[in-house]
């Protein structure tokens, strides 16, 4: 070593022995900077081969046509067209559904304490009763079926967790409830929902070359006795229905997942109104989920200026804010107030690269929002959002009349605001 290179070390050795100890690091614990996979892989190629079987005839021969067609009527917004056809409502549902189902099921499993989908066993000597209270979910925006099989694999998850793994002697006393799952949609997506259904609860077709001991062990995914699976066709922006209506007073838990910026953007003052109609149905305690993309805005166009509100806020708008002033106002009939549980701005859901399917699928990124409805809630709102209510309603009273005549001729004056 040259004398120099001596003489350096030797310094930099007194260096470090008059160095203060630094402070000892934390020790990292397993998944402390990323999230915990929630969800066993097993479990989630089982639901992307549910996709894969419904879908086979069309996963299995020239794919890429049927679906450029379907992408074209998307993109120009011709939903009638789009959704209109079976083979284009299957290749939809075979090509964006299966990736949805999983980050879905990610987002429910993350949520089940808040959705509450396991009941009380009240039995003798810790049985369960004979009778189980169903846990009714309606899903809207639900045809292309993504929220049928999460909601199935979320099933699957809760009847086969091991209670000792919660480490709560009082959850070891919680069974899972019955599921009854609707979805409605203002297309007809009852073959998708019937096909993924049937997939969901019978036992797969198995080659005729498979193993004895694959035979044995070949059951339904899910148990018919655990789930039931229907498909309602209804627009919601239309007037509500008794069968509708029904469906929504029964429910614990009403989905909107990527549906409400879409309905906005079809119809703000619709959309408002439909929001508050699900308020004034929906009994105490029901939860609404609602996921979109991250910075979803709708708008409001007043004399060639458009003027844009994000989907976060209108729903504020019309939950936390509208339905409480209409609850507290003489004469109107008592809506129940909103308590907003937990949301996130933006999450996302990455897909394991061990996870095979057809086609290639993509990552989500999902903005999420979790409230509940019942008499009494806490309502908060902050001083922007006050001002931006103010600013809203100015728009909506200048743009009443433009709105009525071009896109609802058959209200009566004063109904835009109204909806609002």
């Amino acid at each position: 070593m040259a004398p120099n290179s001596k003489l350096n070390a030797k310094r930099k050795a007194q260096r470090e022995s008059t160095k203060q100890p630094g402070k000892p690091r934390a020790e990292r614990r397993p998944n402390e900077d990323s999230k915990a996979q929630y969800i066993p892989i097993e479990l989630q190629q089982l639901l992307l081969n549910i996709f894969r079987n419904s879908f086979a005839e069309h996963l299995s021969s020239d794919f890429a046509p049927l679906l450029q067609e379907v992408k074209g009527h998307l993109y120009n917004r011709d939903f009638a067209t789009a959704f209109g056809k079976n083979e284009y409502l299957e290749v939809y549902a075979a090509r964006w559904s299966p990736s949805r189902a999983l980050g879905y099921l990610d987002l429910l499993w993350e949520l089940r304490d808040h959705l509450e989908f396991v009941s009380e066993n009240s039995g003798a000597d810790g049985e369960e009763e004979n009778g189980r209270k169903s846990y009714k979910v309606v899903c809207l925006g639900g045809g292309a079926g993504a929220e049928v099989v999460a909601l199935g694999g979320l099933q699957k998850l809760l009847s086969t967790l091991d209670p000792q793994e919660e480490g709560d002697d009082e959850k070891k006393k919680k069974k899972p409830r019955r599921m009854e799952i609707s979805a409605v949609d203002i297309a007809d997506w009852n073959v998708v929902v019937e096909n993924l259904a049937q997939h969901l609860t019978t036992t797969p077709v198995l080659s005729k070359y498979a193993s004895a001991a694959a035979k044995a062990a070949n059951v339904p995914f899910a148990n018919p006795e655990d789930i039931s699976i229907t498909f309602h066709q209804h627009d919601v922006l239309q007037a509500s229905t008794p069968a509708i209506n029904s469906q929504l007073a029964e429910a614990s838990l009403v989905t909107l997942l990527f549906t409400l910026n879409e309905l906005y953007t079809t119809s703000l003052p619709l959309t408002q109104k439909f929001l508050l109609h699900v308020t004034s149905v929906l009994q105490s305690g029901a939860l609404l989920l609602v996921v979109d993309s991250p910075g979803s805005y709708s708008s409001v166009t007043l004399n060639g200026a458009e003027k844009k509100y994000p989907m976060q806020w209108l729903l504020d708008h019309t939950l936390l804010n509208q339905a409480s002033s209409n609850k507290n106002e003489r004469g109107k009939e008592e809506i129940a107030s909103w308590e907003k549980i937990t949301e996130d701005d933006s999450r996302w859901f990455r897909l394991d690269d061990r996870l095979q399917y057809p086609i290639e699928l993509e990552n989500m990124r999902m903005q999420m929002h979790l409230p509940r409805g019942g008499y009494g809630a806490t309502l908060w709102m902050s001083q922007a959002a006050l001002t931006a209510t103010r600013s809203f309603y100015n728009i909506i009273t200048q743009a009443e009349q433009r709105l009525m005549q071009e896109h609802h001729p058959s209200l009566p004056k004063g109904a835009i605001r109204r909806l609002l």
